[in-house]
């Protein structure tokens, strides 16, 4: 017991000693921690919000939708389907509000929530048998738009007339993506109400789904329902597209902090390698004070453990905590399920043992001192490195000689504090190439697929009316005509999008990362998602069902792609049959340098009194501005490993060198240059850390950006590595730091008496 409250008491004043150094041990870990935390919820999320949904509303695996209804009784009668979601009968409106206009899929519902895809009610209540004016909205689609339980809801059919509805609900679905990664928007009405709003049968298609026992294999029953309705299909959608439209932007953040968060864990470990070593080289003398007062080698590695590993274990209560607060907040107002029990213990398990490890080297090596307490704590010898033998070459002044010499007095211990700087540098420079990413794609759209920066459809007006007041602004450079349909992949088993923007001869500015742009009437550039489900590459002739024509395309180039998973086929609107091209749906302008898409939009919506609808193309990386804040967080924590990892690099020079202090200032140096030649010394392995971590950094992170544009579907060819001059200011800032963090206790230590600076 005795010995227990003596270890106590060592442990509790080495502690007290050395505050600042514990306090960033914990630190540094509670930031990993809450990184591979937060990482992980959000990469679990990815799946979570669509299998929630997916669980508790009893989703269909497959939708198919059709002209007419379908055979219910055929279909429910393939092999693996269980149960059959409607057919519902649903039309296309438009939704007017504040100036603003959004199509939406009307869909007739019962009053009787069904026992297969029921919408989830999360505000309001659901339909009623007398609600003859009420609506049920999805809820990403509400948030969007800003509807509110009670509010209007007044829409537009085709034949042009208006119908006011009342939101009596708000829901979520697992049917369709979220709005507006995943568009029309969808609504249910009591199917009387929507035989009121549309009553023509020719405008309008049926949506029905298909519950399977093995939703894994959906091969099977879709093939099934292609030779059964033929003709009649026109779109097809399975819950792996709904699934991956659900989990775009968080898949995005997760694996950027999963890449920070693994990587930060190995530079923590070497931080905590090189604490503890510093501290137990700086403990000798009391460890082996120790051994000589009758503390066994278990005991003292006991010790050790006990008390650096307690520091990481409270890093790691930290990080749990933080992370489970951070992950609740990772996105405004998307809901996120808690990260579950088998990754959280994972997270959890495999820091602690990286942690206690990295704590037992060291430890090990300090139990292993032998108990003489006058052991002199004097440095290694040996040759001059070849550092030291150039700077003597160069003629530096004798403090940066000095110095010079004494940062490889300890070459592991010095190779471990570059290496360890050199980590967190490198996931900084990292870091800023995403920013750079980022601000490339705000400042040139035109490179993410986006040169157009207004869409105007002509709504009240005739296209060719639309087409004279477009293109008689003064600030349109350009006016492409296009129409969007959905393509039917050559299996039939899927439908994706095809965009018809532009003709041959003039063909929309998409952005060609890889061969050349269509130049011809069935020519077609594609995304890099369309490549990978296809299993083609540019050159290849795919048969596609375009808006119900067979089209054979011959794909001539891959573009970067940033909308539906990169599985979008673009091609010229004379490629496509007369009745999807004639009349273009919509035209996408493009706008001189420097014009304002707000004042062009306003001048559009003026001259043709208020007859166009006008929408402003949103860019991809204005949904992803969160990642600044993470970089700005990750910054931070790696910062705070660095300057771990710094502080003991400067703890063993001063401990080394202690006793040359007073010898130093006999030689005639003033306490400027001793302070000089201590600061030299750490200052050299930053330098080389600080540089080599930004080369390893600038290097790699194109690569990264790529790789993650490719799995992702959007592509290759978007990743930016930062500008030599934000590389440069980087580096100077991190050195500039480092030196005047060094600086301190360098100064402090010259001032100190020889005695007290030795113990």
């Amino acid at each position: 017991m005795s010995t227990t409250r003596a270890s106590l008491r060592w442990i509790r004043a080495d502690l007290r000693v050395r505050r600042g150094q514990a306090l960033l041990t914990v630190l540094a870990v509670a930031g990993i921690v809450t990184a591979l935390i937060t990482s992980a919820t959000l990469l679990e999320d990815g799946t979570n919000p669509w299998r929630g949904l997916f669980a508790e509303s009893r989703g269909a695996h497959v939708w198919i939708h059709t002209k007419d209804a379908p055979d219910v009784t055929a279909l429910s009668r393939l092999q693996g389907v269980t149960q059959v979601a409607g057919p519902y009968r649903t039309a296309p409106v438009m939704l007017a509000m504040d100036g603003r206009k959004s199509p939406v899929a009307l869909r007739g519902m019962q009053a009787q929530p069904p026992s297969v895809a029921a919408p989830l009610i999360r505000e309001g209540r659901w339909l009623r048998s007398g609600d003859v004016d009420g609506v049920v909205v999805e809820r990403s689609f509400a948030e969007a738009l800003d509807l509110r339980v009670g509010g209007p809801f007044t829409v537009t059919a085709l034949s042009g007339a208006s119908h006011p509805l009342v939101v009596v609900g708000l829901a979520e679905t697992a049917d369709q993506g979220f709005y507006p990664e995943w568009t029309p928007g969808l609504a249910w009405s009591l199917t009387t109400t929507l035989a009121r709003v549309e009553p023509a049968l020719g405008r309008s298609e049926s949506v029905t789904g298909l519950r399977l026992a093995d939703g894994e294999d959906t091969l099977p029953v879709v093939h099934g329902a292609v030779t059964l309705l033929a003709e009649k299909i026109q779109r097809m959608s399975t819950w792996r597209e709904v699934r991956a439209s659900m989990e775009l932007d968080n898949r995005l953040l997760g694996l950027m902090l999963a890449l920070f968060g693994v990587t930060g864990l190995v530079a923590a470990a070497l931080a905590i390698v090189n604490v503890v070593g510093g501290r137990v080289l700086t403990q000798t003398r009391d460890i082996a004070t120790l051994k000589s007062l009758g503390y066994t080698r278990s005991q003292i590695f006991g010790l050790l453990m006990a008390e650096h590993g307690a520091l990481g274990l409270l890093g790691i209560a930290a990080g749990l905590v933080c992370g489970q607060i951070a992950a609740s907040f990772a996105l405004d107002g998307m809901p996120i399920l808690p990260l579950s029990s088998l990754p959280l213990l994972a997270i959890v398990g495999g820091t602690a043992a990286v942690v206690l490890i990295a704590v037992a080297l060291p430890a090990w090596r300090g139990c292993r001192t032998p108990p003489i307490p006058a052991a002199p704590a004097a440095p290694p010898k040996g040759h001059l490195s070849r550092v030291a033998r150039l700077a003597l070459l160069v003629r530096l002044p004798p403090a940066l000689v000095l110095g010079t010499r004494d940062a490889f007095t300890r070459r592991v211990p010095a190779f471990l504090s570059i290496f360890g700087l050199a980590v967190p540098m490198m996931m900084i420079t990292i870091g800023l190439g995403v920013w750079a990413t980022l601000d490339d794609f705000l400042r040139h759209p035109e490179q993410v697929g986006q040169a157009a920066a207004l869409t105007v459809r002509p709504d009240k007006l005739t296209p060719e009316d639309a087409a004279r007041i477009v293109k008689a602004d003064p600030e349109v450079q350009a006016a492409y005509p296009g129409s969007e349909v959905a393509a039917l992949e050559p299996e039939q088993t899927r439908s994706v999008l095809a965009r018809a923007v532009g003709t041959a001869a003039q063909p929309y500015p998409f952005s060609v990362v890889e061969g050349r742009m269509f130049s011809g009437r069935g020519e077609a550039v594609a995304g890099q998602g369309l490549l990978d489900l296809l299993g083609v590459k540019i050159g290849d002739r795919v048969r596609m069902t375009v808006g119900g024509t067979p089209l054979i395309v011959h794909i001539v180039g891959r573009v970067v792609e940033p909308d539906q998973d990169g599985e979008v086929l673009s091609l010229g609107l004379d490629s496509l049959a007369a009745k999807d091209a004639v009349p273009p749906q919509f035209y996408s302008l493009v706008l001189r340098p420097g014009a304002d898409p707000a004042a062009v939009r306003a001048r559009l919506l003026a001259a043709s009194d208020e007859g166009l609808e006008v929408q402003r193309v949103v860019n991809p990386a204005e949904r992803l501005e969160v990642i600044r804040v993470l970089i700005v967080a990750l910054v931070v924590v790696l910062a705070l490993i660095g300057l771990a990892n710094l502080l003991t690099a400067s703890a063993l020079g001063l401990r080394d060198h202690a006793l040359d202090l007073a010898v130093l200032k006999a030689m005639g140096l003033t306490p400027g240059q001793v302070a000089a030649t201590l600061v030299t010394g750490t200052g050299l392995l930053v330098v080389l850390g600080v540089v080599a971590g930004t080369a390893a950094g600038a290097s790699l992170v194109g690569g990264l950006i790529d790789l993650q544009g490719h799995t992702s579907g959007v592509g290759a060819g978007i990743g930016r590595t930062p500008s030599a001059l934000t590389l440069l200011s980087a580096v100077l800032i991190a050195v500039g730091a480092a030196l005047l963090v060094t600086l301190i206790p360098a100064r402090r230590a010259v001032r100190a008496k020889i005695p007290v600076a030795v113990r």
